[in-house]
């Protein structure tokens, strides 16, 4: 029988190296789900949402910097991808978008479920394009690829499904090697390198700020921080390259970061930023004294979100392998010791704030999450969803031997960890994976618990249950607003879990978490682990402004004054009297 389209899709994919496509199956895939099955070489991840299929492309893209494919069927179904394609491409992930297509010939005429997905998703990817024929689709999967490796990003391809039932063209395909396109390095030049040195010898009291583009480049970052005695912050995708083995950490910064790591960067002479474009201008220095370097591989990053004195377009790796030779041992330690003894000081308030009391109730939620990280393994994966989640994962998931950090850090969306959770275990299904989920979060893409049990999947998932959208509450607080909208239903889903084959663990005491989380860990399959929160806990940022404390007490009074005494309550019970 002649080679179908779809089967010639099939085979470059294979050469591209791809394991597993996730989606969701429909009739305008018929083509391609019956090659897969044909060949036995690519699995088909049934998935229950397909934006939780791209969540899981994108996760298995992030933690093995391989191409990772999802694919929906023709209108609802590839459009159901979107959420997911905009994390990936946002996050610079390679993931290629499969987007099935109504009949060709039906094309323009408003038939059902006619949509224009090479359109759709033009703002989400590096290549979009529609195969209209069979002559087409080797030559345009293959720079699909190239596009997505190489661009670190999202491409999609548009295939109609009677066009993946045609006799494919006899062509020679490429080699695996042109599609596994190794990432550049970018090296600086000389007289770049060497403005570099100048002010950062020169500069008494220096500081890095890192982020997501120190992959790679941990131990460099190290010897750098040590000849200059520099403190070393992160930005939240840098926590998980420059945490480790890091002797001048000082914490994250921004509005979930820590007080140590907003003040190192506040108060030095010169600001060293590598590979980050962390995006909250008023965590900048904002005084002429100090002076910023920034070093990033994409050149539209630089100066973009503050002053810089000297830009540098580099890789990071190559870059402080150019400027470690030629930076001086600093002698003084002053700057260093005084962050590092704000860091002590902060982390041990933090680490303080895990500690619960038996028949305290309700649970703080920096309990739950330190309890995971006491107890996971030095190879676990952790993926939080966005809110208060991603919170307790940047405070209290410590990345130490091989542990990972997945999120949605850039887009920002709702329901990310359960699935990307998914894409992490199976890329890594003797690794232990465990998902930081806010029970807003994890409501929305639900359905995709039952693909845990289907694939039997040993996730942990832990549902921080306050039934509340709790940051979405504190920021309407901080602007003194009543909180309108945030309020769930009170919800079992430990009874939930149980009722579709998943062990479930309901903790509603201090006492009962450590015990809980040693279950969950010990258990060969999926478990999900409900803990009853407190919906009155603060996310303190590391700079307390006076229009934010003005917030909290125009929301008391207001509360107050709507008969609303109990929350007011309860929020001084929570923060104030432990």
């Amino acid at each position: 029988m002649a080679k179908t389209v779809a089967a010639q899709l099939a085979e470059v994919l294979a050469l591209a190296g791809v394991k597993r496509i996730y989606g969701v199956v429909g009739d305008s895939l018929n083509a391609l789900t019956e090659a897969l099955r044909k060949r036995g070489d690519i699995e088909w991840v049934h998935m229950r949402s397909e934006e939780a299929a791209a969540f899981a492309a994108g996760a298995e893209a992030h933690l093995t910097s391989q191409l990772a494919v999802c694919a929906g069927s023709c209108g609802p179904g590839n459009v159901h991808l979107i959420n997911g394609l905009y994390d990936c491409h946002r996050s610079r992930v390679p993931v290629l978008a499969l987007a099935a297509q109504i009949p060709s010939s039906e094309l323009g005429t408003g038939y059902f479920q006619e949509t224009h997905p090479e359109q759709l998703f033009r703002e989400c990817s590096h290549y979009c394009e529609l195969i209209s024929g069979p002559n087409q689709l080797q030559r345009s999967s293959e720079i699909a690829i190239r596009n997505a490796v190489g661009k670190r990003g999202v491409s999609v391809l548009v295939l109609p499904g009677d066009v993946a039932l045609q006799k494919a063209e006899d062509v020679r395909l490429s080699t695996p090697e042109s599609l596994s396109l190794s990432q550049s390095v970018v090296t600086p030049s000389a007289e770049q390198v060497k403005q570099m040195v100048s002010l950062l010898n020169s500069g008494a009291r220096v500081t890095m700020l890192c982020g997501a583009g120190c992959e790679g480049a941990g131990a460099q970052v190290v010897e750098l921080a040590r000849k200059l005695q520099a403190p070393v912050v992160s930005a939240l995708r840098g926590k998980e390259y420059v945490e480790k083995d890091n002797p001048n950490f000082v914490g994250l910064t921004g509005l979930i970061g820590y007080a140590s790591g907003y003040w190192a960067m506040i108060d030095c002479d010169v600001l060293l930023m590598l590979g980050t474009d962390f995006p909250y201008r008023q965590f900048y220095p904002d005084t002429a004294d100090t002076h910023v370097i920034q070093v990033d591989v994409r050149a539209e990053n630089i100066g973009r979100r503050t002053r810089v004195d000297v830009g540098v377009v580099g890789s990071v790796s190559a870059t402080l392998q150019a400027l470690l030779p030629r930076i001086e041992q600093k002698r003084d330690t002053a700057h260093l010791e005084r962050a590092l003894t704000h860091y002590r000081k902060v982390r041990a308030e933090l680490d303080d704030l895990g500690r619960g009391t038996v028949g305290k109730k309700p649970i703080h939620p920096p309990q739950v999450a330190r309890a995971f990280d006491l107890q996971a393994s030095d190879s676990a994966i952790f993926t939080c969803d966005v809110g208060l989640p991603t919170v307790w994962a940047a405070r209290y998931a410590t990345m130490k031997g091989q542990r990972r950090l997945v999120g949605s850090f850039n887009h920002g969306s709702m329901a990310s960890a359960m699935a990307q959770a998914i894409g992490a275990q199976k890329a890594f299904p003797d690794r232990q994976v465990i998902a930081f989920a806010g029970d807003g979060g994890f409501t929305m893409l639900m359905g995709d618990v039952l693909s845990l049990v289907q694939h039997q999947l040993p996730i942990k998932i832990v549902v921080f249950n306050n039934s509340s959208l709790g940051f979405v509450a504190m920021e309407q607080q901080v602007g003194g607003m009543l909180d309108v909208g945030t309020s769930m239903h009170p919800t079992n889903f430990a009874a939930l879990a149980e009722a579709v084959g998943i062990k479930g663990l309901r903790v509603e005491d201090p006492g009962q978490v450590d015990e809980a989380v040693q279950q969950a860990l010990a258990t060969p399959g999926p478990v999900l682990v409900d803990a009853v929160v407190s919906k009155a806990e603060l996310v303190m940022p590391p700079r307390i402004t006076a229009s934010m404390a003005a917030g909290f007490t125009l929301f008391s009074v207001k509360a107050l004054l709507s008969g609303r005494t109990n929350e007011v309550l309860e929020l001084a019970r929570t923060n104030l009297w432990r």
